[in-house]
């Protein structure tokens, strides 16, 4: 056996080693002693149990490369009284138009925009490049 070889051979032991020792070791959720099992708790403050509000999801982003939108038109769903909200980036300079809510904004060639309102009106809308007729976006308000 090469020395190269079994360099490798004790790599592979230590990387199996330290896997199975991530894998295997105990939770630190649970603490069990004399046969009774206690559950770990959760901080509270000021008596509330309230559980802890999830992360809210990612803002969506759409990325227009020569004036189309990559990946296709994308899709958001929301219910009415929610906050849409989108990111576009451009590499060309054109009026980003949400119909039935008439909000505008231009981007600029190689910007960005932000937009965030409000779901007041439901039903299906879309949000295009104005100016080159190009939709980039569908959005879906749910009753």
């Amino acid at each position: 056996m090469t020395r190269n070889s079994r360099i490798a051979v004790l790599v592979g032991v230590v990387v199996l080693a330290v896997v199975a020792f991530i894998v295997l070791k105990p939770s630190d959720d649970k603490k069990t002693t004399a046969g009774n099992t206690q559950a770990a708790k959760t901080p509270t403050t000021g008596g509330s149990s309230k559980p802890a509000k999830p992360a809210p999801p990612p803002v969506p982003q759409i990325v227009v490369k020569d004036g189309k939108p990559v990946g296709g038109i994308k899709t958001i769903t929301v219910d009415k009284g929610d906050q849409v909200q989108f990111v576009v980036s451009s590499d060309v300079a054109d009026e980003i138009h949400v119909h039935g809510y008439d909000f505008m904004k231009d981007v600029e060639a190689g910007g960005k925009v932000s937009f965030s309102f409000p779901a007041k009106i439901d039903g299906e809308f879309e949000a295009e490049l104005e100016n080159r007729g190009e939709q980039i976006l569908k959005l879906v308000v749910n009753p």
